[in-house]
């Protein structure tokens, strides 16, 4: 290895694959660092196709080690005992949170991040989005707006494969989509249902990262939805099964996992970055690499703990942080379960295979009607289903009688989540904790509570997913108004938020920080405000954007 590149990324997930692939495509010589191990695209899944009886615990996991080793990690969606290898041993690495509004920080620090086990929705922000800021005066105004993002929204669809409708939504921008997973019966029953009864609202197939045609090398999906374990295929969007391929093939890329990324150097002199310090995760040795520019991509909270910790005699409370706001304004959707319900309609109906998408509502309030209860909006995202053998859990009933039951389908059910807009306040933070980990490092404090607006945006939520299955012969099983603990949406962005005026924001319209023209930050942190949907795809677009960008400056001399 050598030690001195044109571009240092740090970290390997879905912006930092992006980052990667895009500055390499664009003929820069990358050093990409991964904190965590190595894992090889096919080779290295391990427990991909094991059946339950294969798995020590069938399945289910060591309970004692879930609670001495994994408390926050085994609380979230695509953890289990096939994937639990794929996400952070909490006891190794330990963070600080408030004991009244705990944040539970899902992460995965392995080569590939959690783009080995993200949810793979993949939705546009439109410029409702883009303008909700400057509209209602919560947070700063975004410097960009739809049209600056569409053509990378396009760029990046275009690779990944998403599938997905033409919709003609003003408040969800269609893309470039491969066709669609489709709804079950009762989804479709439902859809039609509410088409007919709102004028305001729709039922639609989820869009998601999973290849419904083959693409260049990768298969289609096999409905076996069991991604978190790892693709083989390739049918699913993560950096093993396409960028890092991409970025490779040039042969500008070096990659080096197992090692922590301490700090980023700072030259006074030149006023600007001149490369990182880090530390061997395994031997603990320290070492430094130089670049012309630095993407930090470690995902939202980590790049903002990369930056406190690099503070210096001209950044005193962080670097780039002249304005003061780094580490503030996070944000992580208000989500709950507004409604599970059992449908007694289409018994003679099923499906084949596991999808491993949903549907979604997308927003609907706010848009052309303003509210006077609250700010901005929700989405639904939610999936209908026969009930399987495992209902046998809660019901009565024993021996050969209660298996010739659970070996016929159950009946309908359907859930709707809410996914609620989080307004970006300074009280939501990060700071660095006088405790330290194992690599002498300072811990993160993280303190993020859901406020008022949000309660009321879910309170509306389950109202009327409620009302919404009224329309069928349903049962209402459970309907929730009060969100989950913050982080449960693992949806966690700002600290490091972009915007026009150097004095209230870290990054500008390029991803680029204000203080710093050779540092630039791509992941979930430079979000200004949440929006409702996912945010992954609008991470990939920043990143394309601005490796486009900074590769353009280094090649002129300019960076």
């Amino acid at each position: 290895m050598k030690n001195d590149y044109d571009a240092i990324v740090v970290g390997s997930g879905i912006s930092g694959g992006w980052a990667a692939k895009e500055l390499t495509e664009r003929g820069l010589t990358v050093l990409m660092v991964e904190r965590g191990p190595a894992v090889e695209h096919r080779v290295d899944y391990k427990n991909e196709m094991k059946s339950p009886w294969e798995m020590p615990f069938k399945g289910f996991n060591n309970p004692e080690m879930l609670a001495a080793d994994y408390a926050v990690q085994s609380k979230g969606t695509n953890f289990d005992e096939w994937s639990m290898h794929h996400f952070v041993k909490d006891s190794d690495h330990p963070y600080q949170t408030t004991l009244e509004k705990p944040f539970q920080w899902r992460r995965g620090y392995q080569l590939g991040g959690r783009s080995l086990t993200w949810g793979r929705q993949c939705y546009r922000w439109s410029d409702i989005d883009f303008s909700a800021n400057a509209k209602d005066g919560y947070g700063t105004d975004w410097p960009v707006r739809y049209a600056d993002l569409k053509p990378w929204y396009d760029h990046v669809e275009s690779f990944i494969g998403v599938n997905g409708t033409k919709e003609e939504l003003i408040q969800l921008p269609d893309g470039i989509f491969q066709p669609h997973m489709p709804l079950s019966a009762i989804e479709q029953l439902l859809a039609d249902r509410i088409a007919s009864s709102y004028d305001d609202r729709r039922l639609i197939p989820g869009r998601s990262a999973n290849l419904t045609l083959p693409k260049e090398g990768r298969a289609p999906c096999q409905y076996r939805y069991i991604c978190h374990r790892g693709c083989s295929f390739g049918a699913y969007f993560s950096t093993q099964s396409s960028t890092l391929p991409a970025a490779r093939k040039t042969g500008r890329l070096t990659l080096l996992t197992d090692t922590i990324v301490e700090k980023v150097n700072y030259d006074p002199t030149a006023k600007k970055v001149s490369g990182i310090s880090c530390i061997n995760a395994i031997t603990g040795k320290r070492e430094q690499f130089t670049s012309k520019i630095v993407f930090l991509n470690a995902s939202a909270f980590n790049s903002v703990g990369i930056l406190l910790r690099s503070q210096n005699d001209t950044f005193p409370n962080g670097l780039a942080n002249s304005s003061g706001t780094l580490g503030k304004y996070i944000m992580d959707h208000a989500t709950t379960l507004s409604v599970a319900a059992s449908i007694d309609e289409l018994n003679d109906r099923s499906y084949f295979g596991n999808r491993p998408s949903n549907f979604i509502i997308p927003r609907f309030r706010n848009i052309n009607t303003a509210s006077e209860q609250f700010l901005r909006g929700y989405s639904y995202q939610g999936v209908g289903f026969r009930a399987n053998w495992k209902r046998g859990a809660h019901e009565a009933g024993t021996g050969e009688k209660l298996k010739n039951k659970l070996s016929k389908q159950g009946e309908w059910r359907l859930l709707m989540v809410a996914f609620a807009e989080s307004l970006p306040v300074a009280s939501n933070r990060i700071r660095l904790a006088d405790k330290k980990d194992k690599w002498g490092l300072p811990l993160l404090d993280i303190s993020l509570k859901h406020g008022d607006n949000e309660h009321k945006l879910l309170k509306d939520a389950a109202q009327q997913a409620r009302a919404m299955l009224g329309l069928t012969k349903s049962e209402i099983l459970a309907s929730f108004d009060e969100p989950e603990n913050a982080g449960s949406a693992v949806h966690e962005m700002g600290g490091a938020r972009m915007g026009s005026d150097a004095r209230t924001s870290v990054v500008n319209k390029w991803n680029q920080t204000h203080d710093i023209p050779n540092l630039f930050i791509t992941d979930g942190a430079a979000m200004s405000s949440s929006a409702n949907q996912n945010p992954s795809l609008t991470y990939m677009a920043f990143t394309a954007r601005a490796a486009a960008y900074a590769a353009n400056k280094v090649k002129n001399g300019q960076l």
